[in-house]
């Protein structure tokens, strides 16, 4: 990883480390993994997040060097969004008065060089190597492409082979800016990279780009298959800026290795990677395997042999549970239409049981969400270890889930643990009124989107089931859930209150039940949300899925993770594991939409919508979402078309404030105006500061529609209205953009710059990659308005390349289209 001209100049590190030490306050040193020019490696205990990590030492004079601590420090600091399942992950800068290093995910494995130096030939073939060149060019893809990182010294020992038989890169990011502080500090021309895998233009000094990366990918390539890279012996540097490399079948020849033949393609691949001109390389890692012929098939994750899975199978024979989800509505024949085929069908495992749809036969339009909490129930059930009828009353709720399941399993003749049978009969509660409240509760977590009616219906329900029975362990999970969920999504107020709410009713679930997987999942997102610990929650949402072994909700929790931490495909990757699990459960389905909606694939999300109303027709908020993609792509026809056959109650405020942001937008806002006015004559105390924001809207459009004394007047008394909420909701993103967005209209240029700067710092990208960039766009609203248009124009440029929530009514990201 370092220009090895350098040598040990500043390699050494003058602090003594020994096994056992605790450095940095939380590192446990465990023993020497390698030591090189740039410092050494140490395996390391994490005590505080119980993990093993690889601690990267940095060399002394890189720590007294204030500049290149700091440019290491800001690199490293962008090298955390590097999340590729080939990428090694760094993990945090950590540093003290003396020391300094980088912790980065743990690799138990070997290098490809020392794999290749253990062949009996030191030699690869080209079909051994091929799943991980396939591996490889994905991470570099990914890397170039995505997350414009540069790694400036690929090779060989930079490598890894995991114990899976998976490749890892590892000190992508970090390895140009340890370089390059390595070359300022010994004055050594500014090189990054290690000499026999360097392009001509590295070796020349220039900055480094992607098709370096391509040129040392070749080299690498090159010396796996031939023992020896392009160049490595004699005059080094003019060779490679002049001579072409032998083809390796030759070099194979001069060095008696058989058999000689590599081939065609990976000659062809690898001499274009080692042109000399930049624009005469493949042009992309991806260009790359293309080249080598390399297939999807090779990019499966192989597993060393002898590893076998602790996952014990629901039932004997290994029978999958396929749990399909459908919200029932009254019995109107409603559930007898013919479902319009999705775009892409569930592959169904060849054994599988389908939980249908609940009929709700009660007179009474009130009495569905039995039909909804019940069915999620028995799925639970089930997750834990066809076409019957069971016609009962409310009163009968307790008999029935137990009934259904044990009838399913006595269908499929599954003999089932005596652990399984208790767990499937038991009753969460003794309780009838505590238990019908739960499934109130229940039914409004299984909506299509956490909006704050349907947060603050889920809160209330779950809230009474638990007065009822102090004892009801599932509902104080759930309620903890709730409050967790929706104080980071803003549904509900985000107060210290909430969160020690949140706190307290999932370790109150623990203690009635202490091996019950909702609890264990309750405490993972109290992590998740109110702490943002994303690495606590993990473990704990690990924990869970042991108890609950085939329920979506692990894959769906960790896909939330993965999204905050903008890991977009693995949070794809966990969100189509948790629907193979629940293929018509609404709200994942809306969840992947908003995953595409975040990364502006708008055709993507619709389908995804266009899925949930195939089971839920006319759903309010998913309506309102289609509207706002047609916003953001400048279709305002179409916007308008299906915002106006709504009629959203004033709780709906996501939907109102759609519905004047399209009117600001056609510049007509003056429809708008006397049902905000009729919203907030009776304003909800239960909306906390959303009632603010509504009157900030108001304001906007009676500016807009040319009201100017009007919208100040409205604006100050937004303001008056949102300034209380900011004791007990300090850091809360979306009222402090609302008070920069309202003293922006009162032109109060100070103070609506300084509030979006401290929305910024009080919400990092680093830390939220879907809510980390909305007070950016605030701020650069702000700018636009006040007179900084440098600072907005920057501001929107860094917007337009990174995905994100918007800070708007929808939470559509800023488009080019929106911008016009």
């Amino acid at each position: 990883m370092s220009n090895e001209r350098a040598g040990d100049v500043i390699g050494a590190t003058s602090r003594e480390f020994m096994g056992g030490q605790k450095i940095f306050g939380r590192y446990t040193l465990v023993k020497v993994l390698g030591r090189g020019g740039m410092g050494i490696v140490w395996l390391a205990r994490d005590e505080e997040l119980e993990r093993d990590v690889a601690l990267k030492f940095l060399p002394d004079l890189m720590i007294q060097d204030r500049a290149a601590f700091d440019q290491l420090r800001h690199e490293t600091k962008r090298c955390l969004e590097l999340t590729h399942p080939h990428i090694v992950r760094i993990h945090d800068f950590v540093h003290d008065d003396r020391s300094g290093g980088i912790s980065m995910e743990y690799i138990d494995g070997e290098t490809l060089s020392n794999l290749r130096a253990e062949k009996e030939k030191r030699v690869f073939e080209a079909d051994e190597i091929a799943t991980w060149i396939s591996q490889l060019c994905d991470a570099l893809d990914y890397a170039h492409a995505r997350a414009n990182v540069i790694h400036c010294d690929l090779k060989p020992t930079n490598l890894m082979v995991n114990q899976r038989g998976d490749l890892k890169v590892t000190d992508f990011g970090i390895a140009r800016s340890l370089s390059d502080s390595v070359s300022r500090l010994t004055l050594e021309q500014g090189r990054s990279g290690t000499l026999i895998y360097m392009s001509p233009q590295q070796l020349n000094g220039e900055r480094c780009t992607h098709l370096d990366d391509i040129y040392s990918l070749g080299a690498s390539i090159y010396e796996l298959l031939t023992s020896k890279p392009p160049f490595y012996s004699g005059n080094i540097d003019r060779q490679i800026c002049e001579r072409v490399a032998p083809s390796m079948t030759e070099r194979r020849k001069e060095l008696d290795i058989e058999p000689a033949f590599v081939p065609q393609v990976w000659e062809d691949a690898v001499a274009a990677c080692l042109a000399k001109g930049p624009s005469r390389r493949p042009q992309s890692a991806a260009e790359v395997a293309q080249r080598l012929e390399l297939t999807p098939a090779q990019t499966r994750t192989r597993v060393a042999p002898g590893k076998r899975s602790n996952r014990k199978p629901l039932f004997i024979g290994g029978i999958a549970v396929l749990a399909v989800l459908a919200l029932a509505g009254l019995y109107l024949g409603a559930l007898k239409r013919q479902a319009k085929p999705t775009s892409r069908a569930v592959a169904i495992p060849e054994k599988s049981i389908a939980v249908l749809p609940f009929e709700n036969r009660s007179e009474e339009k009130a009495n569905a969400y039995f039909a909804d909490g019940i069915q999620d129930e028995i799925l639970t059930r089930l997750s834990k270890i066809a076409a019957n009828t069971f016609d009962r009353k409310l009163t009968d709720i307790f008999s029935v889930e137990s009934e259904v399941a044990k009838a399913i399993a006595d269908q499929l003749r599954a003999k089932l643990t005596g652990r399984e049978e208790q767990e499937i009969a038991a009753k969460p509660t003794d309780n009838p009124e505590a238990y019908d409240a739960y499934l109130r509760g229940l039914a409004y977590t299984l909506k299509t989107l956490p909006t704050s009616a349907n947060a603050l219906g889920a809160q209330k329900y779950f809230k009474e089931a638990v007065r009822l029975d102090p004892k009801f362990a599932i509902s104080w999970a759930q309620l903890s859930i709730v409050d967790a969920r929706n104080y980071l999504t803003q549904s509900l107020q985000p107060t210290v209150a909430l969160c020690e709410e949140a706190r307290h009713a999932a370790e109150t679930a623990l203690t009635l039940q202490p091996n019950l997987g909702e609890a264990v999942l309750a405490k993972g997102y109290y992590h998740y949300a109110c702490l943002k610990d994303y690495d606590t929650a993990v473990r704990y949402f690990e924990q869970a899925r042991q108890l609950l072994p085939n329920s979506s909700r692990i894959s769906e929790s960790l896909a939330y993770v993965a999204r905050r931490r903008g890991q977009w495909d693995q949070s794809q990757a966990y969100f189509n594991e948790a629907e193979r699990l629940d293929p018509r459960n609404v709200n994942l389905l809306s969840q992947q939409a908003t995953n595409a909606i975040c990364l502006r694939r708008f055709p993507e999300a619709l389908r995804k919508f266009d899925e949930v109303l195939d089971i839920t027709p006319d759903d309010l908020d998913i309506l309102v979402q289609k509207a706002a993609i047609a916003q953001a792509e400048g279709d305002l026809l179409r916007a308008s078309a299906i915002l106006a056959a709504l009629h959203p109650n004033a709780d709906d405020t996501l939907a109102v404030e759609t519905q004047v942001y399209q009117a600001i937008l056609e510049r007509r806002p003056a429809q708008m105006i006397p049902r905000l006015k009729e919203i907030l004559a009776k304003p909800d105390p239960a909306l906390g500061f959303y009632s603010g924001e509504l009157r900030f809207w108001l304001g906007w459009a009676q500016e807009v529609a040319g009201d100017h004394a009007a919208a100040q007047e409205t604006w100050r008394q937004a303001r008056s209205e949102l300034e209380p909420f900011l004791k007990k909701q300090p850091d809360n993103y979306s009222l402090i953009g609302d008070l920069a967005l309202t003293n922006m209209g009162l032109g109060d240029k100070a103070d609506a710059l300084a509030l979006s700067e401290r929305a910024i710092a009080a919400n990092p990208t680093e830390r939220d990659a879907v809510i980390g960039p909305i007070p950016i766009e605030i701020g650069a609203r702000v700018a636009a308005q006040v007179g900084e248009p440098d600072r907005a124009i920057a501001a929107l440029q860094k917007l337009l390349s990174i995905p994100y929530a918007g800070a708007l009514a929808e939470n559509v990201p800023i488009t080019p289209a929106l911008l016009r």
